[in-house]
């Protein structure tokens, strides 16, 4: 008689092993949901995106809608998914992926560039756009700016970059001192540092740069041209911007990666890359995800 308890005890034990595994098998899914990323979304209809504010890239018009070539594509894809609703939150770009793996966005969509560093903390689809560099100065350029390798020549010129933004290391590498770098977290700031005369220049990517001094006041600053695209260990410094995930969500990563190929491939994509200034030049090449992330 006095096994019984015993048995009963080892019995217990096996049966919540068993749970503990069931529970364990299901990896990948989300446990709120019962499912998947991808299963949520499908079954809810709508998608929730992070955009930062960098006009033509991605932006809240005034009666508050997300638009920008990245959102945009980004709508494209999740409708030929079935997912129709899109609601979309603009915060400041440094913020993106950290409020990414927070789960305040399902995806971010601001043309981000792929690069090593950020790969390492999110999940990038495969490319969608690529972008060159741009420069914005003082009206008149009085310092004579016309390629980062000038702001590294002349160690008393001053340049404001948006925070956590490629231009930064870009800079770094061609020789610009830490002491000549100031950051802001918007576009507006950065170009009002330099009509203000805070700053000698502000770097950006090239259709946000234009979009900027478009919108500034004119008599005051103005886009340095010729320009030269920088060079980076004898390559260019081409940017090549994709939607970001969470490294768990790869099963959504994939399910978009195949709607955005035939997106590509139909031609589709130019149609939303005219709606915003960019054109065939701005289509992806050979360079890929992974070419981008150092795999």
């Amino acid at each position: 008689m006095r096994k019984w308890p015993f048995i009963f005890i080892a019995g217990l034990l096996v049966l919540l092993a068993a749970c503990g595994n069931s529970s364990e098998s299901t990896g990948g899914g989300d446990p709120k949901a019962g499912g998947s990323t991808l299963d949520r979304l499908k079954k809810e209809g709508k998608v929730k995106l992070g955009v930062a504010n960098e006009k033509p890239y991605g932006y809240k018009t005034s009666d508050g809608e997300v638009t920008g070539v990245a959102p945009e594509i980004t709508k494209a894809v999740f409708k030929e998914m079935g997912i129709d609703t899109v609601e979309g939150e603009v915060t400041e770009f440094g913020s993106l992926i950290p409020a990414l793996q927070a789960e305040r966005f399902d995806v971010v969509t601001a043309g981000m560039d792929i690069r090593p560093e950020r790969c390492a903390e999110a999940a990038f689809g495969d490319v969608e756009i690529r972008y060159g560099e741009g420069m914005a100065v003082q009206k008149g350029n009085p310092k004579n700016l016309h390629s980062y390798e000038d702001i590294a020549k002349n160690p008393d010129v001053k340049v404001s970059i948006m925070a956590g933004a490629n231009q930064h290391e870009f800079l770094k590498e061609l020789g610009v001192k830490e002491n000549q770098i100031e950051t802001s977290d918007s576009i507006s700031s950065n170009i009002a540092a330099v009509s203000s005369g805070r700053v000698d220049a502000t770097v950006m990517t090239e259709a946000t740069l234009r979009e900027a001094v478009e919108s500034a006041d004119q008599s005051k600053v103005e886009e340095a041209k010729p320009f030269t695209q920088p060079e980076i260990g004898g390559e260019s410094v081409m940017s090549y911007g994709a939607a970001v995930f969470r490294k768990e969500d790869n099963e959504l990563r994939e399910a978009y990666n195949a709607e955005l190929k035939k997106l590509i491939d139909s031609g589709k994509i130019l149609e939303i890359y005219e709606e915003f200034g960019f054109g065939e030049d701005n289509l992806p090449d050979d360079v890929t995800t992974e070419d981008r992330c150092g795999q």
